[in-house]
């Protein structure tokens, strides 16, 4: 049988071998799927997850649910050997070991893209995967809780309540509403806290917000969100979040203890930077229309494919950015899907067919219901485009396994409000154990023996001639005499009575 081996479990990677499950014939082929993690991240749902509108594991999808037939190796690929058809494979646990192929499909998603700006590294979150998204929900309300208890006009308690996001795409963008959204619910379960006092900054170096959408659209967005106490600081970039403090190019200066960096991903690079596919200059890894990994004259090499956001995939519509297409979740699953029939009519002895897609819109939630559509020259705004948010994405959630969970964590969001049960304790889940657990007492030290006299060293004839200061040594104490017998006393009277004398009767 052929062995077709995934490399990356996200969006592109699961439903190409999704897809290949429900397609190939019995016998016919081997599907292997490498990723450390063992779950597919819905990453449109991020932002909602993050605003406490979505339970995070309701936002993945778990690989060995719902792949019944994919071998799944837990690691991750640390080099892609095509010349040899290997994949060198770091496990979770483990040494490294070599998985053969006769197909690969690189698949290996986008990580966030960021600039040597002083402070980001060290304090700001991403925003693309579970775990990022669970820590802003965290910090967002435990920073609630400790200004709380701050007296108004504390600069910690200002600090605390400021809220930083850097980038104005779609994820930036829903990010913030979302986030000012959830600040907003907050502030009914904190009197101690104004709406005045929580301040929103997005920052943005262009001169104008998600550029899928039409001018007029992003301008109402910009307005809007401003009218919830939100602005956008356009035609501005971060120079310096060190320590927390927040440096914009505009001259503008504050604190912020929440920052979140959205401005940008690219091609994973654990992966394209090992490995001996043709790689194009934006790190991505190069290929035709039909998906198949090709040289730098366009040839292409047998048995490799990719896909997804690694990819360099030309965008026929002529939609796409330098000729390519854009890297997000539309793309990707519908790459994803085309790479697998393109897979399976290779084997068969079939050609390929190109992919091609023209995006229907662009649909985006700014908050609780709000939000805006847009598609050629349509445009939908406020709760109607927030419901047609809603409904895409519930419906484009791969499983209805997985529809149902989210679909009624929205009804139960509706009726009961948001779920703010904040769990930050569980990124040191032993703090608590360790701190009162009971302990072996130290053992007790042993008691040295007496150390063995040596002998006296011998004296060198010069200072044995030498006249040595008088030592008064101290008079022994006296010995008490043991007690003497009754014939022992006879016997001394005997010897000092005078001769002749009568002895005393005994």
């Amino acid at each position: 049988m052929p062995k077709i081996l995934i490399v990356g479990g996200g969006y592109a990677g699961f439903y190409t071998a999704w897809k290949l499950e429900k397609s190939l014939r019995k016998g016919e082929a081997e599907v292997t799927l490498i990723d450390p993690l063992p779950y597919m991240t819905y990453q449109p749902f991020l932002p909602e997850v993050a605003a406490g509108a979505i339970d995070p594991r309701y936002a993945t999808v778990v690989h060995r649910r719902h792949l019944k037939t994919t071998k799944l190796i837990s690691g991750r690929a640390t080099f892609i050997n095509n010349a040899e058809k290997k994949v060198t494979v770091t496990p979770l646990v483990g040494e490294p070991f070599d998985v053969e192929y006769d197909q690969v499909v690189v698949t290996a998603g986008a990580v966030s893209r960021t600039f040597p700006i002083p402070g980001v590294a060290d304090l700001a979150y991403g925003m693309k995967n579970i775990e990022e998204a669970v820590a802003v929900r965290d910090r967002l309300i435990t920073n609630f809780d400790k200004a709380a208890g701050l007296p108004k006009g504390d600069p910690l308690r200002e600090r605390l309540l400021t809220v930083t996001v850097v980038g104005g795409g779609f994820a930036g963008i829903e990010a913030y509403g979302e986030l000012r959204s959830a600040a907003s619910a907050l502030l009914q379960t904190y009197p101690e806290i104004d709406f005045d006092e929580t301040k929103f900054h997005l920052v943005e170096a262009m001169g104008r917000i998600m550029p899928e959408v039409s001018l007029e659209t992003s301008h109402w967005v910009v307005n809007r969100l401003a009218e919830r106490g939100a602005p956008i600081h356009l035609d501005t970039q971060l120079k310096s979040a060190e320590g927390g403090k927040i440096e914009l190019s505009n001259g503008d200066t504050y604190e912020s203890d929440l920052i979140v960096w959205t401005a940008g991903v690219m091609a994973t690079p654990t992966v394209t930077r090992n490995t001996d596919l043709p790689i194009e200059a934006r790190g991505r890894v190069t290929t035709n229309a039909s998906l198949r990994v090709i040289d730098a004259d366009g040839e292409v090499i047998e048995g490799a494919w990719s896909a997804g956001d690694v990819a360099a995939v030309p965008d026929l519509t002529g939609k796409g950015v330098g000729g390519f297409c854009v890297p997000n979740a539309q793309h990707a699953v519908r790459q994803a899907k085309r790479l697998a029939k393109n897979l399976i009519a290779v084997l068969r002895g079939e050609d390929p067919v190109d992919y091609i897609h023209k995006s229907l819109g662009a649909v985006a939630s700014i908050g609780l219901y709000d939000g805006v559509f847009q598609s050629g020259n349509l445009a939908f705004k406020g709760f109607i485009a927030w419901l047609m948010h809603r409904g895409y994405h519930g419906l484009a959630m791969p499983s209805w396994e997985r529809k149902w969970r989210v679909i009624f964590g929205w009804l139960g969001n509706f009726f009961l409000g948001r779920d703010f049960a904040t769990i930050s304790a569980v990124q040191t889940p032993r703090a608590n154990f360790e701190e009162f657990a009971s302990r072996p007492r130290p053992a007790a030290p042993e008691v040295a023996a007496a150390p063995a006299v040596a002998p006296a060293p011998a004296v060198p004839a010069a200072a044995a001639a030498a006249p040595t200061p008088e030592v008064v040594e101290a008079a022994p104490a006296p010995k008490r005499a043991p007690r003497k017998t009754a014939a022992q006393r006879a016997a001394e009277a005997d010897a000092k009575a005078p001769e002749g004398a009568e002895t005393p009767a005994e």
